[in-house]
């Protein structure tokens, strides 16, 4: 995706004719951390400084901050579709490249998956599964509108006793905006980017009333560092509401920190995560737009069910907690720790679990398919599952495949064990 503002004078000086070469040790100090806060990373050897760019980054200062002084590869290839547009702003960012002596991975990154994985993606692309298909979406769109209307059609017509008040909750709930303004966030649905914005900020604004700039910067960040602690926002509730992982878990024992009984955290996990979730994701880029058409879906919302039900407005709660259960099974009982540093790939292979195919296609993004190529279209995933297995055998990866209520089970099975540790470790720490 093409920046919005062009490079400034300082990132346009052209490369030397013979180019700055660097070893990774070098690369690996300008993490933003250190003197001046200077932050470089490596795309296919070449090397960037986007101290100044990162502000401008359309994807967020953030998302492109985290892989500060490491090899953002296969991060950069996943995430953006239009190759050729990007390069363009990426050459007055670079001012050098890898040294010849220096291998093209990272010394704790395993190379040979590296070389496989990135054969698989050319396979991929070259088998069109990275292509969207406009009948299947449109198909997806147009029963969330039936059913919106549907629900709101059956507690206009039958009152608002408890069949009809269920059935319309029921409807309300099967229509799974949240998986749609998904797909439109990673730029799946149309090729453009500028497309599935706009229809995102109709799906999530107007028909869900979140900022579609807001989930989109918050999100971009998971999948560029999943599960780890400080870089995934995903992991901010830890640990005002939840203590997750076990290292974490016993860091925080160790510090005699008690914020929630986290023993007990396995339990309210359904009464507490669902409507705290949005709060402890901050913080939140909001723009004129998105505030003007979350008006919108407010003035909508009221004018068709406050004069049917007063201000009971559990239709939208439960379709939100159903998709916290849903996407929960991605994160929580994956291994979450600090950065390490590990290869895009190994990431996901450990934690993400394959669902079956019917239930992927329709309700669940976040498998390891959407996760290790964000822009692939959701009805293509049944097709690459295979691959990505066969890639998990020849190297020894367990290929993780669960029913659904497996992986919900996970989920407090996760939260119970974290929660024992910390209890060990506040105890007897």
């Amino acid at each position: 995706m093409a920046p919005q503002t062009g490079p400034t004078k300082k990132e346009t000086q052209p490369l030397a004719a013979f180019p700055r070469l660097f070893t990774w040790e070098e690369v690996r100090v300008h993490n933003g951390r250190g003197q001046g806060r200077e932050q470089w990373l490596v795309i296919n050897r070449k090397v960037y400084d986007v101290s100044e760019f990162s502000n401008r980054h359309p994807g967020g200062k953030r998302v492109i901050g985290h892989y500060a002084g490491q090899d953002a590869t296969d991060a950069f290839v996943a995430f953006h579709n239009d190759k050729d547009l990007v390069k363009k702003y990426l050459k007055p960012l670079q001012i050098g490249e890898l040294a010849p002596d220096q291998p093209s991975s990272e010394a704790n990154k395993k190379e040979s998956l590296l070389e496989d994985f990135r054969e698989l993606r050319c396979d991929i692309e070259k088998k069109g599964l990275l292509k969207p298909d406009y009948t299947f979406f449109f198909l997806i769109f147009l029963h969330l509108l039936i059913l919106d209307v549907s629900a709101w059609l059956v507690v206009w017509y039958f009152g608002i006793s408890s069949v009809p008040f269920f059935a319309g909750v029921a409807l309300f709930t099967i229509a799974q905006m949240s998986w749609f303004q998904h797909d439109l966030g990673h730029c799946s649905v149309f090729r453009k980017p500028k497309w599935n914005r706009l229809m995102q900020m109709v799906v999530i604004n107007v028909m869900k009333g979140l900022p579609a700039c807001w989930w989109n910067h918050l999100h971009n960040q998971h999948h560029a560092k999943p599960n780890c602690f400080r870089k995934d926002p995903d992991l901010n509730m830890h640990p005002l509401l939840f203590s997750l992982g076990k290292t974490l878990s016993m860091e925080l024992g160790k510090k005699k920190k008690k914020f929630m009984p986290y023993n007990y955290q396995h339990r309210y996990f359904s009464s507490e995560y669902p409507p705290f979730l949005t709060g402890l994701w901050g913080p939140r880029p909001i723009m004129t737009t998105d505030l003007f058409l979350i008006t919108f879906f407010n003035i909508r919302v009221s004018l068709m069910y406050i004069p049917l039900m007063g201000f009971n407005n559990f239709m939208v709660y439960l379709e939100s907690t159903w998709f916290i259960w849903v996407s929960q099974m991605n994160h929580i009982p994956m291994d979450i720790d600090y950065d390490k540093n590990e290869d895009w790939k190994t990431t996901f292979f450990l934690g993400n679990p394959n669902l079956p195919t019917l239930f992927q296609t329709f309700q669940l993004p976040s498998i390891q398919s959407c996760s290790l190529f964000p822009t692939m279209p959701r009805h293509n995933y049944c097709k690459a599952a295979p691959l990505v297995k066969a890639l998990c055998e020849k190297h020894g990866i367990e290929y993780k495949s669960k029913t659904l209520l497996t992986a919900f089970m996970d989920i407090l099975n996760s939260l119970k064990d974290s929660g024992e540790h910390w209890l060990e470790a506040y105890l007897h720490g």
